[in-house]
């Protein structure tokens, strides 16, 4: 007989912050699928997000903020990004630069967001 497995307090934290938000977390499971191929991804909930990192003692090299139907990605870059989906990008420090875009659809984690995570997640592990 099989066991049932629970779900664990980040799992249900993170089921928390997509409460009621079924588009965005459509968009987020998509988002994970691209990073499951790119290389090792944890998730970290926050209060009112949830920090991508590629592992313990590794920073985070994207944030992703739950809206109703989309999520608000920030992608942190040594140089800013350049397309028509940045909504904004800010420097945070002389090599650092924070990227974001807003995803509301699964279709658009297509390749040219998955190039931009790769090299956030490679620039993480250092």
């Amino acid at each position: 007989m099989a066991t049932k497995q629970h779900p664990s307090a980040e799992d249900r934290q993170i089921d928390a912050l997509f409460e009621g938000k079924e588009g965005a977390r459509a968009v987020y499971d998509a988002l994970l699928g691209t990073l499951r191929r790119i290389g090792a991804t944890a998730a970290e909930p926050k209060k009112t997000s949830i920090h991508l990192t590629a592992g313990p003692g590794t920073s985070a090299f994207a944030g992703v903020h739950p809206r109703k139907a989309a999520i608000l990605l920030n992608i942190r870059t040594d140089t800013p990004l350049a397309g028509a989906r940045i909504r904004k990008t800010e420097q945070v420090s002389r090599n650092r630069y924070h990227n974001e875009l807003l995803v509301g659809a699964p279709s658009e984690v297509d390749d040219e967001l998955a190039g931009w995570l790769a090299e956030a997640h490679r620039l993480s592990t250092g």
